[in-house]
């Protein structure tokens, strides 16, 4: 049930572990974004280079300000109106680990509209870290099934939810958005 595994991924998380979770792209692997212990563990389990940074995830728009310094008014109207899940990649990221910060200070944020996603940020008061559920340069798994092994023995708990739903998620639309409001697609 939804709330259990609520409560359970809650605990994990702020103990400082990492979880296996769906998110409303593909499966995610993530942790508290200002824990960089968990942060790490992460980079490990995934076999990735630190310097290639991770995504955080809000539970809503208005917290935008609270991780990144300066938000442009159109950041809101392209979340709005996005069609499919819309990662933003913004500078000036603040308050989150410095393992998820990129080299030039900017941070990708996704506010998450997935009703799992978003009740456990809401009890941990603090934003997730989201990254595909793959070794670093494997592909994307689109579905729970396609999760390696490796992948669900190095977690510290894995989300039962949705595992059986086969249709095939697609990652998320990225944007660098610019202080200034300028801005670029990264993927479509």
């Amino acid at each position: 049930m939804l709330k259990d595994e609520v409560a359970n991924a809650l605990k994990v998380v702020q103990d400082g572990g990492i979880i296996l979770y769906p998110t409303d792209t593909i499966w995610g692997i993530g942790c508290d974004a200002t824990n960089t212990e968990a942060v790490k563990k992460i980079f490990a389990l995934k076999q990735r280079d630190e310097a290639k940074s991770m995504i955080i995830l809000l539970d809503n728009d208005n917290k935008l300000q609270s991780y990144v310094s300066h938000v442009p008014d159109i950041a809101y109207d392209l979340i709005e109106f996005a069609e499919k899940p819309l990662t933003l990649v913004m500078p000036g990221a603040k308050n989150i680990s410095p393992a998820l910060i990129a080299e030039d200070g900017s941070v990708g944020i996704r506010v998450s509209n997935h009703d799992f996603c978003k009740q456990l940020m809401q009890r941990l008061r603090k934003p997730l870290v989201s990254t595909s559920a793959n070794i670093s340069g494997h592909p994307s798994p689109k579905n729970f099934g396609q999760v390696s092994p490796e992948i669900i023995e190095g977690v510290d708990y894995v989300v039962d939810l949705e595992q059986h739903d086969m249709s095939e998620k697609q990652p998320s639309t990225i944007m660098r958005l610019e202080a200034d409001g300028r801005f670029e697609f990264l993927r479509r």
